[in-house]
């Protein structure tokens, strides 16, 4: 019996992943879930909604001066968030 080259588990569940179109949604999952990390907690707690469509996060916040500090800081935001997930999940953030 000849022995093959051994991959890493971690490999062969993202080759399954992408090959089973889970890859895309896991990301935006751990993105979602990510959110807290990246911004706080101070911040979660004014966060009433995450969600993703297209490459977009949107984000609903119960503080228009909270609002008005993050949209400054969208493209920051994008960055940390997408380095968080380890991937380019999102490309544009609207505070809604």
């Amino acid at each position: 019996m000849k022995r093959r080259k051994a991959e890493q588990v971690g490999d062969v569940v993202r080759a399954l992943l992408r090959q089973q179109g889970l890859e895309a949604p896991l990301n935006e999952y751990r993105l979602i879930q990510s959110w807290t990390e990246v911004l706080g907690t101070s911040v979660e707690r004014y966060t009433r909604e995450l969600y993703i469509r297209g490459q977009t996060l949107f984000v609903r916040l119960s503080s228009p001066v909270l609002k008005n500090e993050l949209l400054m800081q969208r493209t920051l935001l994008v960055q940390r968030l997408n380095t968080a997930v380890g991937a380019q999940v999102i490309t544009d953030i609207r505070f809604v």
